[in-house]
């Protein structure tokens, strides 16, 4: 990267979180009216009303591709990296999700061009298809257990801390870094991740193993579209459409956490328990997606047929996802109202 570039990005840090969030989010509309613009053009040529439910079934399996586990995870934690920096990293979901999108819209493509490659790879006995899937869940189990961990260092480093706060003492905002052996190690494994657009590369290898239900189907939803005949516009349309929903969700999931993050940072001494029950969940939650992963590879790659590893191969990551977002905003809610009780009190 040359020193103008990371002038150049440095500048933009520098910039309002406001106009940042601004952006970024019309970068996400941007792929909307793409879609929009997309399936009106294909209809004004050739009027064909089926188009227009497979464009929302795309983008209904976008919305629930966002939600599955191994994406909150990620998301939740590299967002929790960077705002423990003093950044606000308004682009993390956005970018993420980008990359896991590149994949998607690439493998659209080939689908909609009628590329024989994507028969071998949607086939699940296929060796192009296992070769992905042991790639793309090697490196987002790694990921997240690097990530998970160093999180969890920070988790133990604020129990330290809200006791000392319980006990009358006081706490300085640098204090809220992780430290320790476990941090030290995992250091250099996330010294590469030092910007938000550089998890685009993590979304990216994230998506190369096909791993979720809603992303197959979407593949087999626009195969048998472009054998029904519809027309090649509106086939673009369907990636598109999966990628604005994911963007959309993903974009929307990592603002809430840089703020949920940054206000249990800006004032650690009055919110050192909400910093240390959030980072705690998102640590828990990568070590367990990769705890997930790691047996599942092991599962498919031995024939395993145990019970313990036969359950977590089959885990639903998309209903998990939902769960973790739920109570990230029952503890912000509980957080927030108390925080405004106890503002009135004063």
């Amino acid at each position: 990267m040359t020193a103008t570039a990371r002038l150049g990005y440095l500048d933009r840090e520098k910039l309002p979180v406001a106009r940042r969030m601004g952006v970024t989010f019309l970068a996400v509309a941007l792929l909307h009216i793409m879609v929009v613009g997309l399936l009106v053009f294909s209809l004004l040529r050739d009027v064909n009303p089926l188009a227009i439910g497979l464009v929302i079934t795309a983008y209904l399996a976008g919305v629930k591709h966002s939600y599955d586990w191994d994406h909150i995870a990620a998301i939740d934690n590299s967002s929790r990296k960077f705002a423990a920096q003093g950044r606000g990293p308004v682009s993390v979901g956005f970018a993420f999700s980008m990359g896991h999108s590149s994949v998607v819209m690439l493998a659209g493509i080939l689908v909609v061009s009628g590329a024989s490659i994507m028969s071998s790879v949607l086939d699940e006995n296929s060796a192009a298809n296992m070769a992905l899937a042991l790639f793309g869940a090697s490196v987002s189990a790694l990921f997240l257990l690097a990530i998970g961990l160093f999180n969890g260092s920070a988790f133990l480093k604020a129990n330290v801390l809200y006791r000392r706060v319980r006990a009358g003492g006081t706490v300085d905002d640098a204090e809220l870094a992780p430290t320790g052996l476990v941090a030290r190690l995992m250091d250099k494994p996330l010294s590469k991740v030092k910007r938000p657009r550089d998890i685009y590369v993590l979304g990216f290898l994230f998506g190369l193993g096909f791993d979720t239900a809603s992303t197959i189907a979407f593949l087999l939803l626009t195969a048998s579209a472009a054998l029904a005949g519809i027309s090649p516009l509106a086939l673009l349309a369907l990636p598109l459409a999966f990628t604005a929903a994911m963007t959309l969700c993903d974009t929307a999931n990592g603002m809430a956490m840089m703020k949920m993050y940054r206000s249990a940072v800006i004032n650690p001494a009055r919110r050192i328990g909400f910093n240390m029950v959030v980072t705690g969940l998102s640590a828990t939650s990568a070590l367990f997606i990769s705890l997930l992963t790691l047996t599942t590879i092991l599962h498919d790659a031995f024939g395993l047929t145990d019970p313990f590893t036969t359950w977590l191969s089959n885990v639903d990551l998309g209903h998990a996802g939902l769960v973790l977002v739920g109570l990230f905003l029952l503890f912000w809610a509980v957080a927030a109202w108390g925080w405004r009780r106890n503002a009135r009190s004063l």
